[in-house]
């Protein structure tokens, strides 16, 4: 079998979130299989703190946790943290950081992300938004569907900040509105259809 045409048959989990979003990935990572055959990553709607959370997430999950750098592969089996300060992109099967390209105001590396996701990866996608403060994703929701994708969102009464996972709701382009541990049992069950 050739190598290369196996690396995108794979779906990318992206979990976009922010304030709050630490217990609600958490959860997520603990109720995933570890060999689901899925790459997850969490895009963290940060500009100027350093994130932590490729130290803490191991903790609670053994896949393999890294931050991204520049030209990583992205492969399954595997968690993915953005850094600060960064957009992240995806260019055949390896990420891409660039300048943040919104430096005032919220961020908006979530909805870059997925964007790029729609455009360059031809696996299946699924967007989940938890819980976080504005509405970081939102706008990128309803290409993801376009694209074939599948959205969730933290149920909102579960969220320790609503904000972001309301945004995305109204957005009316949301498959599953679910707690974190609800989130993870519906994409085991997307993924095991699927492999």
């Amino acid at each position: 079998m050739d190598e290369k045409s196996g690396l995108k048959n794979f779906p990318v989990i992206c979990v976009g979130g922010s304030a709050g979003g630490l217990d609600a990935y958490i959860s997520l990572l603990q109720n995933l299989p570890v060999d689901l055959g899925v790459a997850i990553v969490i895009v963290n709607h940060l500009r100027t703190v350093a994130t932590h959370l490729h130290e803490i997430l191991p903790m609670h999950t053994t896949m393999p946790v890294e931050l991204i750098t520049e030209r990583l592969d992205i492969e399954p089996n595997h968690v993915f943290v953005i850094p600060e300060n960064r957009d992240l992109h995806i260019l055949g099967n390896e990420f891409r950081l660039k300048p943040i390209s919104k430096p005032k105001g919220w961020p908006n590396v979530i909805t870059v992300f997925l964007r790029s996701l729609t455009t360059n990866w031809d696996g299946k996608i699924i967007a989940v938004i938890v819980s976080g403060y504005d509405g970081d994703g939102a706008e990128a929701l309803c290409e993801i569907k376009e694209a074939g994708g599948i959205t969730m969102a933290q149920l909102p009464d579960t969220a320790a900040q609503p904000d972001m996972p309301e945004t995305a709701i109204e957005s009316g382009c949301i498959d599953f509105i679910l707690s974190p541990k609800g989130i993870a049992n519906e994409i085991k069950r997307i993924a095991s259809g699927e492999m």
